[in-house]
């Protein structure tokens, strides 16, 4: 079956600018410039106002024709914590996310590079408001004979945590599913693929789609998340499906991250192994030791549990994550007064 979801008829006029990176082949969209003022106290009430009140620009960035289903898209905004860099809002498919370390990771790049902060060498520490809250990146930096060169980056996490250890559910169309459920910015069910019946290397990704939706859907009716800072963080963002492995001894540890309304992260997902590291770390991974994990595109991420921390009644970790990203563009986005699909729309 073809479904047609169709983005709210426009009158926008002049053009949303933006900058086009990637992060492991996930796209990350920054607005540069177009877009109206977002006012709010905090970076949460802006999350809310953009939601309820600029919908339209989101299906416009983010939907055909100028994107598509697994689009991702990062909103510059002014920050409320005065010791921030940039703070911004994460949008997608299904609308908008607390925590990205995929566009985090470009972010740091960008941020460097567009002079929002000024480069050192070896590296240029970038701050980072996010829903969640503060991120803190140290970028790589080299000094040429012709300027400041920006690489790899790394992020330290917010607070992360293991919600729920050894669940069991009863899927309809999957059966029982042992998962476990970590934060790491975002909530995600952490699933081994092969306790389902999958298997990461040989399984259709539709039909990795279909099952991790089902989970994310299914347990986001029946399992209450709770986060100790704001109510508007405690819910089920996706299903992170793993081939069983940990990413420990240099072994990359292979998963898939379904989340929002069935998108599929082309990385290895910045909060979502923030997540598994958490789980891990509640198991007894130990302080400073390196894991690495792997996406379906190759893309690795590292990820190295730093120190222990405390939120709410949750014993957290803060994880050092890592990556590398990439510019691959600039865009102009307009809308055509009479263009019947110029609010963007979604083939599914």
């Amino acid at each position: 079956m073809v479904r047609l979801v169709q983005g709210t008829p426009t009158a926008f006029g002049g053009a949303i600018e933006t900058i086009e990176m990637h992060t492991g082949g996930e796209p990350v969209r920054i607005v540069t410039s177009g877009y109206p003022p977002i006012p709010g106290a905090t970076i949460l009430d802006k999350r809310r106002y953009a939601r309820d009140h600029l919908d339209h620009l989101r299906h416009m960035l983010m939907f055909e024709p100028r994107g598509h289903y697994d689009m991702y898209g990062v909103l510059p905004v002014e920050p409320d914590l005065a010791d921030a860099d940039l703070a911004v809002l994460f949008m997608h498919n299904e609308g908008y996310s607390t925590m990205c370390g995929h566009a985090a990771i470009a972010l740091g790049r960008y941020a460097v590079d567009a002079g929002i902060v000024a480069p050192t060498a070896p590296e240029t520490i970038v701050r980072l408001q996010c829903p969640c809250g503060m991120v803190v990146l140290r970028v790589a930096v080299e000094q040429t004979p012709t300027g400041y060169v920006t690489g790899p980056a790394a992020f330290e996490s917010v607070p992360s945590f293991a919600f729920l250890l050894d669940g069991r559910a009863d899927v309809p169309g999957v059966g029982a599913v042992p998962y476990d459920i970590g934060y790491g910015g975002a909530f995600y069910a952490l699933v081994d693929a092969a306790a389902v019946g999958l298997d990461l290397a040989e399984t259709p990704l539709d039909r990795l789609v279909d099952v991790a939706d089902g989970i994310t859907k299914h347990l986001a009716a029946t399992v209450t998340l709770e986060h100790p800072d704001d109510a508007d963080l405690a819910f089920l963002y996706g299903t992170i499906l793993t081939d069983g492995g940990n990413g420990r001894a240099g072994r990359a540890s292979r998963n898939v991250c379904v989340f929002a309304e069935r998108e599929v992260d082309r990385s290895p997902t910045g909060s979502g192994v923030s997540a598994r590291i958490a789980v891990q770390c509640a198991r007894g991974l130990p302080m400073g030791e390196p894991c690495t994990f792997e996406s379906l595109t190759g893309a690795v991420f590292s990820a190295t549990p730093v120190r222990r921390d405390q939120v709410g009644h949750f014993d957290a970790v803060r994880v050092e994550v890592g990556g590398h990203a990439y510019y691959c563009g600039r865009s102009s986005f307009t809308v055509e007064n009479g263009d019947p699909l110029g609010g963007g729309f979604l083939l599914r």
